[in-house]
């Protein structure tokens, strides 16, 4: 793996942010339009992924990286149930639903390759050198 000097170089990171302003252009349509509990709470559950990688990135600790990145895969989980609620809830179509879920999955997945990555990885750390 090539060596990544600062988060917004992880493609994990650059996808989650590119996630996050899907999510608000999704929430600015007129179907979320009263719903304003759901909208700041979908929105927040989305900035947790990108917020969480780059915290965990900035530990300098793998097992503190693995931990926030741990947090950022069960953000995606809570994502992909608020979009089945939205989509329940007429929010969003069908088509819409599956762009966005399939986003989410991806990120998902990334995330635990990482994860795994990071966890036999012999390096642990600029805090540990």
């Amino acid at each position: 793996m090539a060596q990544i000097n600062n988060f917004e170089e992880l493609n994990i990171w650059k996808e989650s942010r590119a996630l996050v302003d899907l999510i608000y252009k999704l929430t600015r349509q007129p179907t979320f339009s009263k719903d304003f509990q759901f909208i700041d709470h979908i929105r927040k559950t989305a900035i947790s992924i990108p917020s969480n990688i780059s915290e965990g990135f900035e530990r300098d600790g793998t097992k503190e990286f693995v931990n926030f990145l741990s947090i950022a895969k069960g953000s995606c989980g809570e994502l992909r149930s608020q979009l089945f609620i939205a989509l329940d809830q007429k929010y969003l179509d069908q088509e819409q639903f599956d762009n966005i879920n399939s986003k989410v999955l991806e990120i998902s997945k990334s995330i635990s390759a990482l994860m795994k990555y990071l966890q036999n990885c012999a390096y642990k750390g600029r805090k540990f050198k």
